[in-house]
């Protein structure tokens, strides 16, 4: 009997998820080189520890594949439809803040709120012909909000590098992505909608509803909560 728990397998995020379950306890260990994914766990029983990419955790929770995994909520909730379906939230552990947020040129004077940026790609499309693009990696939580909050005549872009640097680029009008400061985006010359915050995101122990629990599993995951605090 073991529970398997997955966490980033690389960067600050796999640091601070050591430190993390380390301050309460639970030593992760990397026991490779960093090419390797090879970890272990000590200082509680009957759990392994995985390392995976922070896109990968979502799947691999929703899969049963894993029955603990550590990432951001964003990730979460982009990658997994009727998330809290597949997954439910144990922890939040208090580091990884970032807030994605809708941002438009700030020479746009006029436009401030999502009801404007309503009006101007209206505007966009029948003085261009074809629809205000936004370029994001987030295509489900944006289209959601949007959608939500009445916008129309947009399409979403993708953008898998930096997406602050689309709109100088031109290859979109505007972005919704994922920001700790607002300093990058004032570098590119980018606002945040006054009501543009689509989502608020940190890393968040999450529990998979589709992992087999039995054979002592649920009383592991009692005492790990115990033990964590939780």
């Amino acid at each position: 009997m073991t529970l398997r728990l997955g966490v980033p397998s690389k960067g600050r995020l796999m640091e601070k998820t050591f430190d993390w379950f380390g301050a309460r306890g639970v030593v992760l260990n990397r026991s490779g080189s960093e090419r390797e994914y090879a970890a272990d766990v000590s200082g509680v029983d009957g759990l392994s520890l995985q390392l995976l990419s922070a896109g990968e955790i979502p799947r691999e929770l929703a899969a049963g594949r894993i029955h603990l995994g550590v990432t951001g909520i964003d990730m979460v909730r982009e990658k997994l439809a009727f998330w809290d379906r597949s997954v439910q939230e144990i922890a939040p552990l208090g580091f990884g803040g970032a807030t994605l947020v809708i941002a438009v040129p700030a020479f746009w004077v006029d436009v401030d709120t999502l009801e404007d940026l309503d009006a101007a790609a209206a505007a966009f499309r029948r003085r261009h012909g074809f629809r205000m693009r936004i370029a994001t990696k987030y295509h489900r939580l944006v289209h959601e909000f949007l959608r939500r909050e009445g916008v129309a005549d947009y399409q979403l872009v993708d953008s898998q590098g930096a997406t602050e640097g689309t709109v100088k680029n031109e290859t979109a009008e505007a972005i919704a992505d994922i920001t700790s400061t607002g300093e990058t985006l004032r570098a590119n010359h980018l606002k945040i909608l006054s009501d543009g915050v689509v989502l608020q995101s940190e890393a968040m122990l999450f529990k998979s509803r589709a992992a087999d629990w039995s054979g002592g599993r649920k009383e592991a995951l009692a005492q790990l909560v115990a033990q964590i605090g939780r």
